[in-house]
């Protein structure tokens, strides 16, 4: 007679029992060892035991338990099952309740204070041998949930099959499963306090199903990273990227190029790695930066609605597809950021939103866990098992894929706890201010733990506020950021430009206003893709004139934003001068490159680049103020700015003037800092970029005459609606 309470039995059957593997699998009694096993609808068991022999199992319940005795027999026994299902036939498994958890006490330990670094190697699905038996060890946090379960195509979605065990106060759920192989589909099945069933994707899934479709998917990584893959790490690791060029190519993987060969379909993760890392190499960009490839079932939310945060979006391959891609940047010497979104994450059924009937990875008052701009649900910072959550899939993108750094999209909307609220829809921190100090906390060892442990990587934060410090070391106080997006440059940069010329003066100090906090962050200087989205056009369309002066208007900025202190990036289609606002449901206009003076636009990004990287004046002390001067920032009635630009221990300087307006300044006394022949390193007048080439073709002979506060100066030309650069000619 079993020693199983009718009770027990019953909670397995209405699959509520908590540790399934209590009472299935082999389990010593006085005499031998019993046998047990539920298969709902199974006719008849048999145990087929190492020696050749074999032992039928009798019905326990008639809900589907078998057990069966074996005399004078010992664990360890390995075993397998013979299930008759009568017509349907007879199948042959190894038990999934004969092995021992795949997770030890300090794995659960280590998840339990939030500090498992690699949490993606033990929660989620992964390939194991336990025993000699090849199979699958699930694990999934779950911590309110009365039962869970795997399910998946190798179950017939059958959730009475594969019931978990429960690793106890951990909240983890864990089962070993043989026989499942790569590619096969699944979800965890999870019945709450309130007895509903729930069918979740995997959180720690590390590929995700084509959407609309939502189950996650088995793989296994098979990618063999290249030779010149590890001599870029190698070379990343031995640099200070603070001190090096940088300039990036922000890119939305599924609109940048179309095969118009096949329905216009986006290109795949192989097709860009050749295409898109060519491209960027030759127009000289350092980086490409991609809007979020996470998996995310809203095309439209360009990859900011993230489901899976370990898994890559599906629409352009498998995720060794992307790793080769990555490979491939590497290869030609381009790095490559990716966009990451840790503030925010979407209500869709079958993601994280109620995990298990409760809120888990979310905050429960919507006053903190509901997002009031984007509809979605913010992250519970406070919880040690979400902190882990987030920080482990930063890690694993650095790591996994080789990653050289995370941009962390909307810092200001997790810093502030009344972002985007009114007054009585938030919540005051415990000091009675509306700052969140569990998200302080979060973005601090984010930073600490991702440098602490990948060499040469850089995180940048879309901070738009002036929250202090954002790119400030921890141990000094700050968020420790690599780099902050200078938001405030932006904005200014773009109204002055917009204005017509003629009412430029009353904005002059727009432009030169960002140096007053310059050198206070890190900064990046963005022309991303949020400027050229709802409505606000593309950047040709906000310049102000004709179809000359608008590209005139577009070439000077450029070339202002490179000079000025601070990385670059500039959002695909900038480069060509795209006419129509960007849509990530059409290709980028390339057709416009038939155009001499779009094909101009990109011949002048692409050289700014080059020049850029050879010119360390520009880019090795971006963050100190020693490296650069004005020369001019008060000539508002000419629209004429200049300053200097100089290396770290000033063996190379850069001199940069502007006319922003449509008439030419001859003769325009500029001053400059050495008494040296100067030539035009850039003209963005030049008929080769498309203007009127205006210029001093033959170089600038100083006089010895002080102005602006230089030692010397000369006479120079200005060309309308453009700018200059300046370098001594050491020719």
């Amino acid at each position: 007679m079993s020693t199983i309470a009718t009770q027990e039995l019953d909670a397995l059957v209405r699959r509520e029992h908590p540790d399934p593997h209590s009472i299935l699998g082999a389990h010593p009694v006085d005499s031998g060892v019993v046998i047990r096993a539920y298969r709902p609808a199974a006719r008849a068991i048999t145990a087929l035991l190492p020696d050749g022999t074999t032992a039928e199992l009798e019905q326990l319940h008639p809900g589907g338990v078998f057990e069966g005795f074996l005399d004078g027999v010992t664990l360890p026994l390995r075993y397998r099952l013979e299930v008759d299902y009568g017509a349907a036939g007879t199948f042959t498994l190894d038990d999934p309740y004969s092995f021992a958890p795949t997770l030890g006490e300090l794995d659960l330990h280590l998840i339990g204070e939030g500090r498992h670094e690699r949490l993606y190697e033990f929660l989620g699905a992964h390939m194991r041998e336990m025993d000699g038996v090849r199979g699958v060890a699930f694990a999934v946090w779950a911590p309110a949930g009365r039962a869970v379960s795997v399910v998946g195509d190798f179950n017939s979605w059958d959730g009475r099959l594969h019931a978990m065990r429960s690793m106890g106060p951990s909240g983890i759920w864990e089962l070993f499963l043989p026989g499942v192989e790569p590619g096969a589909h699944y979800k965890y099945e999870i019945l709450t306090q309130d007895h509903d069933l729930l069918l979740k994707a995997d959180p720690y899934a590390q590929e995700a199903e084509r959407p609309p479709k939502t189950a996650s998917v088995l793989t296994l990584p098979r990618h063999r990273w290249s030779d010149a893959d590890a001599e870029w790490l190698a070379a990343r690791a031995a640099v200070e990227p603070i001190s090096e060029p940088m300039s990036i190519y922000e890119v939305h993987l599924g609109s940048w190029r179309l095969n118009p060969l096949e329905g216009n379909r986006p290109l795949t993760y192989l097709e860009l790695a050749d295409e898109l890392s060519a491209y960027a190499r030759d127009m000289g960009f350092t980086h490409i930066e991609l809007l979020p490839v996470m998996a995310h079932p809203f095309l439209g939310s360009w990859g900011y609605q993230v489901t899976s945060y370990f898994a890559p979006t599906p629409r352009y391959g498998s995720p060794d597809d992307l790793r080769q891609f990555i490979d491939r940047m590497h290869s030609g010497g381009v790095g490559v950021l990716l966009d990451w979104v840790p503030a925010h994450f979407p209500r869709d059924e079958f993601g994280l939103a109620r995990f298990d009937g409760t809120a888990l990875y979310e905050h429960a008052d919507p006053r903190r866990g509901s997002h009031p701009d984007w509809g979605t649900l913010v992250f519970n910072f406070g919880r040690h098992e979400v902190r882990n959550f987030l920080i482990a899939s930063a890690l694993f993108w650095l790591h996994e894929y080789h990653a050289d750094g995370i941009r962390v999209d909307a810092v200001a909307s997790m810093l502030y706890l009344d972002y985007s609220r009114r007054e009585g829809e938030w919540v005051p921190n415990q000091f009675g201010g509306r700052e969140d100090l569990e998200a302080v906390a979060f973005l601090k060892e984010f930073n600490e733990v991702a440098y602490g442990r990948e060499a040469g990587i850089v995180t940048a934060a879309e901070e738009s506020t002036a929250w202090p410090g954002v790119s400030c070391p921890t141990y000094l106080g700050g968020l420790g950021f690599g780099f902050k997006w200078n938001m405030g440059w932006m904005h200014d940069t773009l109204t002055y430009f917009q204005q017509d010329p003629i009412y430029r003066r009353y904005h002059h100090h727009e432009l030169t206003f960002s140096l007053m906090y310059a050198f206070s962050e890190n900064f990046i200087l963005p022309l991303s893709h949020d400027e050229v989205v709802h409505g606000k056009g593309s950047l040709y369309s906000k310049m102000p004139g004709d179809r000359w002066q608008k590209l005139a208007n577009l070439r000077a900025l450029y070339a202002y934003m490179w000079a000025h202190p601070g990385k670059n990036l500039l959002f695909m289609g900038g480069e060509i001068a795209q006419e129509q606002e960007w849509s990530h449901e059409r290709s980028l206009d390339w057709h416009l490159l038939e155009r001499p003076e779009n094909a101009g636009i990109q011949a002048l990004v692409r050289d700014l680049n080059h020049v850029y990287h050879d010119e360390p004046a520009l880019w090795e002390v971006d963050s100190d103020p020693a490296g650069f001067w004005w020369i001019e920032p008060n000539d508002p009635d000419s629209n004429v700015i200049a300053f200097a630009r100089a290396s770290r221990y000033g063996d190379r300087v850069l001199v940069f003037a502007a006319n922003l307006s449509p008439v030419p300044r001859e003769g325009y006394r500029l001053g400059l800092p050495r008494a040296t022949r100067w030539r035009e390193a850039l003209n963005t007048d030049s008929t080769f970029y498309g203007g009127s080439d205006v210029g001093n073709l033959g170089g600038v002979a100083p006089e010895p005459i002080p102005w602006h506060g230089q030692p010397v100066s000369a006479e120079v030309t200005l060309p309308p609606l453009a700018a200059i650069w300046l370098v001594p000619d050491t020719d």
